[in-house]
């Protein structure tokens, strides 16, 4: 996971090198200034339809009597309106609610290359929120100077170079979507313009990759990519996805030999690949390959699933519990959960620092990590029915 937002670490850095002048916003600087009538009223909406922003965008303001901003949840600016009619606060409306009506009805895409760069700005030098394999489906609520902002399956915005995605109207998507899939099982790999791995290659592939079968020619299959490429990929290279769906099995053996597989992987904030991972997308990678879909964050994957007793020590933990870290809650500070892992037994928890690794809660033990363990938090045991998605009902790719 993201260790600490970088929007948070630049307010402190900002906070820190400011003089002890107040800013504009604090109260002493504006004591003498109504505060305005549709504040709270905003407030309010934003808490109730939008507390999350990585997952419902609501931005908000007023300027007068105009309220401005855009939404994609239009339920959240209906009970804006209604909360201010109610309250007899006069306005005007010109909150814009998305997709924007610019995209001319391309309001789907799905991602054609390897590993899509999912970012919080749209720009390339902005931070890496998250990454999206090739064949992930998402929605498209707007575009700015070739970026669009797109939301993930699991609800993540950000916004991604249109180099990287394919954009469709809903028959493109329908047509895409009932073609028979194939997934690229193995960690790294390549299609290639004929049937032959020593030629030229179309594309890279990393576990995850989705595309669509077209035909089967000397130990290859032929196959289309989301933007219409068609290559070849090794037959013992993938699966058809229907067959990888039905053998998906998330028992505790299977998630632990699953996050093996990942053992060494770089570090990588925002990473949720087998080109890099931080801590939620290691743990959202290892749920993924057993078929389920996580949350993002660990700030998030922390409010799903049971909680665990773990005030007397780490008994009472199975293999594939996940494990949360950060700072509690103390002196008005609201608690921080900054780093996930995985239990795997044996007083052992794997995760990405640095490199995917294992460390030891036992501080007699050689791999023992003594700063995880002073900021341990809780546990949590993660069924299928907790998650966002479980890919063996649910028809995310097909």
């Amino acid at each position: 996971m993201k260790k600490t937002p970088y929007f948070l670490f630049l307010l402190s850095f900002l906070a820190a090198c400011s003089s002890s002048k107040p800013a504009p916003d604090t109260p002493s600087a504006q004591a003498n200034v109504a505060p305005s009538p549709f504040t709270a009223h905003i407030d309010a909406v934003r808490q109730q339809f939008a507390p999350d922003k990585r997952v419902v965008l609501f931005n908000v303001s007023s300027n007068g009597t105009v309220l401005t901003g855009e939404t994609n949840n239009p339920a959240a600016k209906a009970a804006l309106l209604e909360r201010l009619r109610t309250a007899g606060v006069s306005f005007q409306d010109s909150i814009q609610v998305l997709p924007d009506a610019a995209l001319n009805g391309k309001h789907l895409a799905v991602v054609t290359l390897s590993v899509a760069n999912l970012r919080s700005e749209p720009k390339h030098p902005a931070e890496l929120a998250t990454q999206a394999t090739m064949g992930t489906p998402l929605r498209v609520w707007k575009q700015k100077s070739g970026w669009y902002l797109v939301q993930t399956p699991d609800q993540y915005l950000a916004w991604v170079d249109g180099s990287g995605i394919q954009l469709m109207d809903q028959n493109a998507f329908t047509n895409w979507q009932q073609g028979e899939k194939l997934l690229y099982t193995h960690p790294y790999g390549f299609a290639y313009a004929t049937p032959d791995t020593k030629g030229a290659t179309v594309s890279d592939l990393v576990y995850g990759d989705m595309m669509v079968l077209k035909g089967q020619n000397k130990g290859f299959y032929e196959v289309s990519f989301p933007d219409g490429r068609t290559a070849f990929v090794s037959i013992p290279e993938v699966e058809k996805y229907s067959k990888w769906t039905a053998s998906r099995q998330p028992t505790e053996q299977n998630l632990v030999e699953t996050s093996k597989r990942l053992l060494g992987l770089p570090y990588l904030w925002g990473g949720t690949s087998f080109k890099g991972v931080d801590c939620s997308g290691f743990t959202k990678t290892v749920y993924f390959m057993n078929g389920l879909v996580l949350p993002r964050d660990a700030s998030q994957q922390v409010h799903v699933g049971d909680l665990i007793d773990t005030q007397n020590g780490f008994q009472n933990l199975r293999p594939g519990d996940l494990l949360f870290f950060g700072s509690p809650a103390r002196d008005g500070k609201p608690e921080r959960v900054v780093h996930v892992g995985m239990w795997i037994g044996n007083n052992e928890f794997i995760h990405s620092a640095g490199r995917v690794r294992i460390n030891s809660m036992d501080p007699a033990a050689p791999n023992h990590d003594a700063s995880e363990l002073k900021r341990f938090l809780r546990a949590k045991r993660v069924s299928p029915q907790a998650t966002l998605i479980d890919l063996r009902t649910a028809s995310l790719f097909q």
